[in-house]
């Protein structure tokens, strides 16, 4: 049972990331700034994130 609450809190967590990284684009963030922001790096939140 605690193990799927941790997987849906993680399948959510993806979903608030995916549209902070979306609305980020929209406003016009670089693709370094939001890795700097997720604490990761440019390539890996393009890679994860890109289109």
């Amino acid at each position: 049972m605690l193990l799927r609450a941790v997987g849906a809190l993680h399948r959510l967590a993806e979903q608030v990331e995916a549209a902070a990284v979306a609305r980020a684009r929209a406003e016009g963030w670089t693709w370094e700034q939001i890795g700097d922001a997720l604490g990761v790096s440019r390539q890996s939140a393009h890679t994860k994130h890109g289109k």
